[in-house]
């Protein structure tokens, strides 16, 4: 059985005994029904991570044990920033999910002329914190223990403007240039993927304006989420480390 990876925030040490946090003890104790004398494997997403061992295990309280501490990390050498357009439904959240295990370290939603998602406020506020805990359920289960940033929502045209020395890239379905012509990035790569209906002519514009390459994936349209999914696939098989 596949020992359980469990994200608890704050500080851990070896030797050191602590209950789990609500979100921890609740899946461990109620989902995963584990009990006293069970594996674990926690990390607080500074790096690394701690073997640990159930001491006491109910519904609502588990308490645990940390050995040494492991080294291991899982990250890529690909820097990896994607700027995503806010997707309606459930594909933001698989997308989300899917780009954490495929190694992405930031995540800015953004909205564009024609986002279609209408979020603002308190509605806005959860769900970030539901896309940040989405990042965190990733890393436990691909074996990341560095968490991702979920950046605050913002418009496309403040997000393209931002300082940065990374490659700058945008998917384009008439682009000429592909994943195999780019130059290795000295600082990491900045994705921008559209919405379902695409970047509007003056957004495609702006982002070449503010030294966007754009970057054709194939012949085929690719929906936004599969879109955003299978450019991290090809840069990380090019730049990073996916065979």
């Amino acid at each position: 059985m596949r020992i359980p990876r469990i994200h608890e925030p704050g500080p851990l040490g070896p030797g050191l005994e602590l209950s789990l946090s609500e979100d921890g003890a609740n899946h461990v104790g109620r989902v995963l029904r584990m009990q006293p004398g069970q594996a674990l494997v926690l990390f607080n997403g500074a790096g690394g991570q701690y073997p640990a061992e159930i001491l006491s295990a109910d519904k609502k309280s588990v308490r645990v044990r940390l050995g040494d501490f492991d080294a291991t990390e899982a990250e890529s050498p690909l820097y990896f920033h994607l700027g995503q357009v806010i997707s309606r439904g459930e594909k933001m959240e698989f997308t989300i999910q899917k780009s954490v295990e495929l190694g992405v370290n930031v995540i800015t939603p953004l909205f564009s002329s024609r986002c279609g998602v209408k979020l603002g406020g308190e509605r806005l506020d959860k769900k970030l914190q539901q896309w940040q805990k989405i990042a965190i359920a990733a890393c436990e289960q691909c074996g990341r223990n560095r968490i991702p940033e979920i950046r605050p929502a913002m418009d496309l045209s403040h997000w393209l403007a931002e300082e940065t020395t990374e490659l700058k890239l945008n998917l384009h379905p008439r682009a000429h240039h592909s994943v195999n012509t780019l130059p290795p990035p000295d600082s990491g790569v900045r994705l921008l993927v559209g919405p379902e209906g695409g970047l509007s002519d003056e957004e495609i514009e702006q982002a070449r304006a503010r030294g966007f390459v754009d970057i054709l994936l194939g012949p085929r349209v690719l929906r936004t989420e599969t879109a955003a999914l299978t450019a991290i696939t090809a840069l990380q098989c090019r730049f990073g480390d996916l065979a």
